[in-house]
């Protein structure tokens, strides 16, 4: 697209205003400027009045006129109780006149108070198209309590609602209450096998887990997300793709904690027909997991346990009706989920009338709008069950909140007007994805989110941070801003959009320090400085991930590890720590990682061998001053295959390989037990490693045995 001088003045103007951001920093280092067709296309999405470049003069003027004519920002941040002055723009001859002032506190307390408009301090002025404004400073009170206040504003012709969010600086930092360095281990849940499972992990398994990393002195179990997820037509089970982040995945159930399953007669028949039970052999043999052959064998036993509710047998039907009453989300929602099964398709290839929003009996089945209601409820009573034991033990969850959500989901059906569907969320080009990503999820509106009052996104939070004791925020760098992909363009033409990080933050602390959880943020790639600087003022625990931590400078190999972190091998999209050592033969790192290890006393002998190198890696890590160390257990055994391949979709059976172990047989080899007590001494002591004479490597690398080299002193 060609442009003038001024064309591109006038659009990088606009694209400021509405916070698209006109330049960025590749992977490289190297600046790269934003498409002219990109912005349009993204200042359209965000509801900009330009087509063309030539409405780009009235657009500018629109907007400048529609910003300064909005009295107030809709939030504003308190940190520690102690608001900023509140800016209010009035034109210069409307100065005049009181202000009253209603601030109704989350206890439900009100203040009242008024003040003279021409009596407060003038901040500073503007000339918007030829109209003078004011910018004046309204004062509110000190010493607020932690929570969501909500301000009224009588003017005079205007009436403004503001949020206040006092919020401590800081979020909480003792994950489980430990004051201590603490560790823990991960699977995905859906890859845990236990002797009892119906052919994937379970809530069940999950507790079972918990107690093993109890046993071994750890703390925490970490999963994927358990969100609801598509399992049937359509089908997706992406666990960053969920349905919705405000409802669990039934998939997960364990039916046999039921009470209803445990009085059922129908639901423990199921069990012992022959037809069922060869199904499930089936599915306990198969080396991945199928999500849709297991849902209808799991449905099938929840059905009867849900007739048996609602003919009164379990005594329960009171109980609820009565949560059901209490949770008018979750019957919208069970709702939505029923009219997808009659439809079989998403709400985007809905009739007119249901995709607005608008559901009426005839448009679902009943029976199924009571099934998604009661697998709701069960989940929620079994990990509250599973949260409730844990902190008793002084153990926790590590659970996971997806960035997004699928574009034909319940939440952006429910709540349309804070996700931008004219755009998908994704990453820009960089080393092993040169096209970029487009993850195919909607971004939520900078602004609507802040006019809703961030009342989505708080409820996505307490949602988790109810069980949580480990809270990890998929791609972190989206609370500054987020790589928008406008529809049509290619992953590689899109731009960054900014949001309101303070608020977010904001939000982050004050949930976290009421739940008393731990939040971590995925900050792994190419992440600009300002992020992690934030994160380190409001505690919010970085990731350090150690391959990504490598130097390549046989003087300091490994960058250290900050104390606010959580530390680990791997993330579920990356290989398996032997498949990524494996793969780094004949590479510097090879050489001077054995080295760094055994100079520091990690390793016995400065080897190549994959097994010791993994747990002088390990050891590295549980010295550290990290906050959480993480162990994927899949390690432990030198797996080599990937739980999910970035980028793939049928190439590979992402979210769906199980553990090559069970439960029963992992937690009974010594070597696991052997290095996960490592571990756990490492984490409790007081002293540091104390690091050998330093070994020079001279020559070059020269094998010998299998995996080992040659070295002097």
């Amino acid at each position: 697209m060609a442009m003038s001088g001024l064309e591109k003045r006038l659009l990088h103007s606009l694209a400021r205003l509405y916070g698209v951001e006109t330049s960025f920093l590749d992977y490289r280092g190297t600046r790269r400027q934003a498409a002219p067709e990109s912005l349009l296309a993204a200042l359209r999405a965000l509801g900009a009045p330009v087509e063309k470049l030539d409405q780009l003069p009235g657009a500018l003027r629109e907007t400048r006129q529609k910003q300064w004519r909005r009295i107030c920002e809709p939030v504003i941040v308190a940190w520690g109780g102690t608001p900023p002055w509140l800016e209010l723009r009035l034109p210069a001859q409307a100065c005049g006149g009181s202000a009253g002032c209603r601030l109704r506190l989350e206890d439900g307390r009100e203040l009242h108070w008024s003040r003279r408009l021409e009596r407060l301090p003038a901040l500073k002025t503007r000339l918007v198209e030829g109209v003078a404004y004011m910018v004046r400073g309204l004062d509110l009170p000190r010493g607020l309590p932690a929570g969501y206040h909500r301000l009224t504003l009588e003017l005079p012709g205007s009436r403004q609602e503001i949020l206040i969010i006092s919020a401590p600086l800081r979020a909480h930092t003792s994950p489980a209450g430990a004051e201590n360095r603490t560790w823990g281990i991960f699977l995905p849940l859906y890859a845990l096998r236990t002797g009892r499972d119906l052919g994937a992990g379970d809530l069940g398994g999950l507790g079972e887990l918990l107690q093993f990393v109890h046993g071994q002195g750890g703390s925490i179990a970490g999963v994927l997300p358990l969100l609801a997820a598509y399992l049937e037509e359509p089908f997706a089970p992406s666990p960053y793709q969920p349905v919705s982040r405000l409802f669990w995945n039934e998939f997960y159930l364990d039916v046999c904690q039921s009470p209803e399953y445990k009085a059922s007669p129908r639901a423990r028949a199921l069990f012992d027909d022959h037809a069922f039970r060869a199904e499930l052999a089936k599915l306990k043999a198969a080396p991945l997991v199928e999500y849709k052959r297991g849902m209808k064998l799991k449905r099938a036993v929840l059905e009867a346990c849900l007739s048996y509710l609602l003919e009164g047998g379990s005594g329960r039907l009171a109980a609820f009706r009565r949560w059901t009453g209490e949770n008018p989300g979750a019957l919208d929602y069970a709702r939505f989920r029923a009219a997808v099964e009659k439809q079989r398709v998403t709400w985007l290839k809905w009739p007119e009338r249901l995709r607005e929003g608008t559901l009426k009996e005839g448009d679902y089945e009943p029976a199924a709008e009571h099934y998604h209601l009661y697998v709701q409820w069960l989940v929620q009573e079994q990990l509250q069950n599973l949260s409730a034991l844990a902190r008793l033990k002084g153990l926790t969850l590590y659970l996971d909140l997806p960035l997004g959500v699928h574009e034909g989901g319940y939440d952006v059906w429910r709540e349309r007007g804070v996700f931008v569907r004219e755009a998908s969320s994704g990453a820009p080009p960089d080393e092993l994805f040169g096209g970029g990503q487009d993850w195919q999820f909607p971004p939520l509106h900078p602004e609507a989110i802040r006019e809703q009052g961030y009342s989505y996104y708080i409820a996505c939070l307490r949602h988790h941070l109810r069980y949580a004791g480990v809270l990890r925020l998929d791609h972190v760098m989206g609370l500054h801003h987020l790589y928008w992909i406008p529809a049509g363009l290619p992953a590689s033409e899109g731009v960054y959009v900014r949001y309101r990080s303070e608020e977010f933050y904001a939000i982050l602390t004050l949930e976290s320090r009421r739940n008393r959880s731990l939040i971590v943020g995925e900050d792994l790639g190419t992440v600009p400085g300002y992020v992690r600087k934030a994160m380190a003022r409001h505690r919010i625990q970085r990731m350090y991930i150690l391959p990504f931590e490598i130097t390549g400078d046989s003087r300091r190999v490994l960058r250290p590890v900050p104390p606010n972190a959580l530390a680990a091998l791997n993330t579920h999209d990356m290989p398996p720590f032997a498949a990524h050592w494996q793969t780094r033969s004949g590479r510097r790192e090879q050489l001077t990682l054995p080295a760094y290890l055994y100079r520091r006393g990690l390793l016995d002998t400065p080897t190549r061998e994959t097994g010791a190198i993994l747990r002088g890696c390990l050891a590295h890590l549980a010295a550290s001053r990290a906050r959480v160390a993480l162990v994927n257990l899949e390690d432990l055994w030198l797996e080599t295959e990937p739980q999910n391949i970035p980028g793939t979709i049928d190439e590979y059976p992402n979210w769906r390989r199980k553990a090559r172990y069970s439960l029963e047989d992992f937690s009974q080899k010594p070597e696991i037990l052997e290095t996960l007590a490592e571990l756990h001494r490492l984490r409790t002591m007081r002293v540091r490693v104390r690091p050998r004479r330093p070994l020079r490597i001279t020559g070059k690398l020269t094998q010998t045995g299998k995996e080992g080299f040659n070295h002097e002193h």
